[in-house]
């Protein structure tokens, strides 16, 4: 077989491509699970270092202001730099965060340290999804992009599960070892992540073609060569601006559109989900078990939508979930003060479906934009998205308190619904395509 004639896009999965998965896809599960751990200690850790409610919001939206500059700088260290060298610097920062939270006395502090885990968290979107990206297949792409998603919430069941269970054991200072667990995992994912080689796409995007010849024939083969890779678009070759003002800045506001409105009340939800659950009438019992299940069905909700990303496309599907995810935010506002068990089967409705957009945060932004551009659009849709992240994380506490959770569930539907006129505005196709090819403007 003559291998010059097989783009390096319809090469089978591979070994590497397995173990590419695994070191950026723990980088996810590390995500999900240092965003979600604050939510388990925040009623211990409030107490401890007396935090008003101005301070709780602003701890738990820290994380999202680290994102928020991170990811749009990260964006445009890993496009001038690399992919290869940023692969490793969330890991340090989640390492050095954790460690330090648990000996943190203040709140200023604790703030500093989230803001820092944030920073690594930040880092994760561009580097880690662009590197995939570049070396997955055509035809995996979709689905393995979107499957970090999933990890992203194994990743916060996890925080629930070994959060509540250091709770339970470790007595009156237990959150200092909450907080602190993430530091073992981000040891592994450093460990695991040692010997990446760079993306051929971003060294021939910098001319540097040896190296990229390089690296294709180690990971495909002896066989392959430059020849294999696809030819970029005449379109990547131009300036930043440019790229901007000729249509990819429409492709940017739907990114940061939608990302935004599937984030920010996941977010919310997240950062205080034992609050709104209270809130919700579910105490006791139905409090730590909710928490629990919602979560799984946030993961459950990833899963179909993968399956469904190749069979429904990405367009109708990301239609469909802001659809049918309002509908059971508006429910959740509507039936408020209802019984326990319809509470959660609206939260669980709403955790399902939501499933959609949030496993094309990665797919869209990555298949949108060419090589030269790629880590800075999908940095720039992670920052912007962390905008109204934090702003509404912060604003839980006080909207709980002033308008209660039924005017609070409807703000949170208003925003599902902004990403479902977006999508229904702005949101493309790009299923069945090579990387070239959903990138290019010339479709």
């Amino acid at each position: 077989m003559n291998n010059n004639k097989i783009s390096i896009e319809d090469v089978p999965l591979n070994n590497f491509h397995q173990l590419m998965t695994l070191r950026a896809g723990g980088g996810w599960i590390l995500d999900g699970y240092v965003l979600s751990i604050i939510g388990v200690a925040i009623v211990q850790f409030s107490g401890y270092l007396h935090l008003t409610s101005f301070w709780q919001g602003l701890i738990a939206a820290s994380s999202m202001f680290g994102t928020f500059f991170s990811g749009f700088l990260g964006g445009l260290l890993t496009d001038k730099f690399g992919r290869q060298r940023l692969f490793f610097v969330g890991p340090i920062l989640f390492i050095i965060g954790s460690v330090g939270s648990f000996w943190t006395e203040s709140a200023a502090m604790l703030f500093f340290l989230r803001f820092l885990v944030g920073v690594g968290v930040g880092l994760e979107y561009p580097v880690a999804g662009s590197l995939l990206t570049e070396f997955l297949p055509q035809k995996n792409r979709g689905p393995r992009l979107a499957a970090l998603t999933i990890l992203w919430f194994a990743g916060a069941a996890l925080a629930y599960i070994v959060g509540n269970a250091i709770l339970a054991q470790a007595g009156d200072n237990a959150w200092r070892y909450v907080l602190a667990s993430p530091a073992v995992l981000g040891a592994l994912l450093f460990l695991i992540r040692l010997g990446t080689p760079e993306s051929p796409r971003w060294l021939v995007s910098k001319g540097r073609l040896a190296e990229a010849d390089k690296i294709i024939k180690k990971v495909y083969g002896p066989s392959f060569s430059l020849e294999n890779m696809p030819k970029e678009s005449e379109e990547a070759k131009v300036s930043l601006r440019d790229l901007l003002a000729s249509g990819y800045g429409k492709r940017m506001l739907f990114v940061a559109v939608f990302w935004s409105a599937a984030v920010v009340p996941m977010f919310a939800v997240y950062s205080f989900a034992p609050i709104v659950l209270q809130a919700l009438n579910l105490t006791g019992e139905w409090a730590s078990l909710g928490s629990v299940a919602i979560t799984v069905l946030f993961v459950i909700g990833c899963i179909i939508a993968t399956r469904l990303i190749d069979t429904l496309g990405r367009r109708r599907l990301i239609i469909h979930s802001f659809l049918w995810s309002s509908l059971a935010l508006l429910g959740l506002g509507a039936f408020s003060h209802g019984s326990p068990m319809l509470v959660l089967v609206l939260f669980g409705a709403y955790a399902v479906f939501i499933g959609g957009a949030q496993v094309l945060e990665l797919v869209y932004p990555n298949e949108l934009f060419p090589t030269e551009v790629r880590a800075f659009a999908v940095g720039m849709g992670s920052s912007l998205s962390r905008i109204g992240s934090a702003a509404g994380t912060w604003l839980v506490p006080f909207s709980l308190a002033s308008l209660g959770i039924g005017y609070t569930m409807y703000a949170a539907a208003a925003v599902s619904l902004i990403g479902l006129l977006a999508s229904l505005w702005l949101a493309p196709e790009t299923k069945g395509m090579t990387l070239e090819q959903a990138a290019s403007l010339q479709r």
